[in-house]
């Protein structure tokens, strides 16, 4: 109260001061000039995309990565992960565990679409019931079974034990319905549009967003290589290349590494021959050289693999079992513990026709060889690779499986898993531990020991792919896989 009174007399004071300074003589009149705010330079013509035309645009529809890129501009998800996968709030306010497999999701009531219609938890139950049947999420999602609606929550009812479930919820939250024009409706940063008969992506202003790129035009290019040079020309502005082919020394323009779960490995064949014998698939692994293989077959490109989880992944913290450089001392020791003979040291390689997985066959050749290892290479067209991996006729083969969020190692220890092949699961323990320490019935040490005496197969590299874009694009360039537009806000061509 004091400091009220204290104000008020130096109010007075002031205005008294001013009367008092005022005479008779004072004729010039004093001009106030006031300066406009700084008014933000929206572009609508500038910044284009790539898109599919004769792909959906629906997320749960999409089948090309044009597409399925899109989504991350029209639609949120239930939670976001960082670089590190971690994951963080988004349309969801918040999850527990009910017990071993049953998720709740809570669910913020007052939400709405970009058409002004509620969000609520219908529309969530019904985007993981769609989810789960996309070409883009289907597979990650296999541990999910049914979800359910209560109050502003939803429950998901999980397969199996799955303590980083969470991380899969990244998928699109769409309506039920779509908009008049037939386009899918999220609530997301932009918005599908009809413009003269074309499609476009007009920024969604309505909760705050304020960007300086408010349309996106949407450019009809489908191939691979068309759109590495429309980049390249600026025919359009950003595009992201997963790397499955080597691209990068194709594009000029700005680059930008980003991290992704797809993992680079060698499967091995248990079930016969040499490699059935634990001590082998040991000095196999200690043969390698990862970090050649990252720098030379991936154009660093990729990150090396320390465990069977991706080094990324911060919540199963800094495992370190797998040497970046070869261990040839080691390698020649287990050779020795497998009671083999070095002219029965015979191995092939099978690998298919990727550039990248050829260079990466040359290499492990050369390295397996310095431990004295006889070594041939086996190339063969993508489906008579699939179709010799899939009858186990292989001794090893350089594969590349995409993991999901959860870091689920089922791909590999499933009966139904795609890189399942070769896998002697009855001879081996370390799958039943890998279920055990989801359940938390055991300890995570457990299972990497497990693994790391029965080597079912050879984690060697996690590839990454590329955010190239226009160098007269401004703005710092954070975008990351699965959130690759995300400071747009701040991005602008003002030169």
């Amino acid at each position: 109260m004091q400091k009220k009174y204290i104000a008020l007399f130096l109010s007075i004071l002031f205005i008294v001061s001013c009367f008092a300074g005022c005479t008779a003589d004072d004729n010039q009149t004093e001009v106030t000039t006031t300066v406009p705010a700084s008014v933000k330079e929206v572009d609508n013509t500038t910044f284009k995309l790539s898109y599919t035309q004769s792909d959906s645009l629906d997320p749960f529809k999409a089948e090309t990565q044009n597409n399925q890129v899109l989504a991350s501009l029209a639609f949120e998800s239930l939670f976001d992960l960082d670089e590190n996968y971690e994951p963080a709030a988004n349309i969801a306010t918040g999850y527990a565990f009910t017990d071993k497999t049953t998720l709740r999701v809570d669910i913020n009531p007052q939400l709405t679409f970009s058409d002004g219609s509620e969000l609520g938890t219908e529309d969530v139950v019904y985007s993981i019931t769609a989810a789960k049947k996309s070409p883009a999420y289907g597979s990650a999602l296999s541990c999910i079974n049914y979800a359910e609606a209560q109050g502003n929550s939803v429950f998901i009812h999980l397969n199996y034990a799955n303590p980083y479930a969470v991380n899969l919820l990244t998928f699109p939250i769409t309506s039920t319905k779509d908009d008049e024009d037939g386009f899918p409706v999220g609530n997301g940063r932009y918005v599908y549009k009809n413009s003269g008969g074309k499609v476009v992506l007009k920024a969604n202003t309505d909760n705050g967003f304020d960007p300086y790129i408010g349309t996106i035009t949407l450019v009809n290019i489908a191939a691979s290589d068309s759109i590495d040079n429309a980049v390249n020309i600026g025919n359009i502005s950003y595009a992201f290349r997963d790397m499955s082919s080597d691209t990068s020394k194709r594009l000029s323009c700005a680059k930008k590494a980003v991290t992704m779960n797809n993992l680079v490995f060698i499967g091995i064949n248990s079930r016969g021959g040499i490699t059935s014998n634990a001590h082998i698939r040991q000095a196999i692994s200690l043969a390698v050289d990862r970090t050649v293989i990252a720098e030379s077959a991936y154009s660093g490109y990729a990150s090396t693999a320390k465990s069977p989880f991706n080094p990324d992944f911060k919540s199963i913290g800094n495992i370190n079992i797998f040497s970046k450089e070869a261990d040839t001392a080691t390698a020649k020791q287990a050779i020795n513990q497998s009671g083999y003979e070095a002219d029965k040291l015979s191995l092939s390689i099978l690998v298919d026709s990727n550039e990248n997985k050829i260079s990466c066959a040359n290499l492990l050749k050369s390295q397996l060889e310095a431990v004295g290892f006889k070594v041939t290479i086996v190339q063969e067209s993508v489906k008579n690779y699939r179709t010799k991996i899939a009858q186990s006729n292989f001794d090893i083969y350089i594969g590349e499986v995409k993991l999901s969020d959860d870091m689920s190692l089922y791909p590999f220890f499933d009966k139904k898993g795609g890189a399942r092949y070769g896998i002697d699961l009855n001879k081996m323990t370390c799958d039943d531990v890998y279920i055990k320490y989801l359940s938390g019935d055991e300890e995570l040490g457990k299972f990497i020991l497990a693994f790391n005496d029965e080597m079912p197969y050879i984690p060697l590299v996690y590839k990454k792919g590329m955010i190239c874009y226009s160098k007269a694009l401004n703005g710092d360039m954070q975008g990351y896989y699965g959130n690759f537009f995300s400071n747009i806000d701040s991005w602008n061509f003002i030169s």
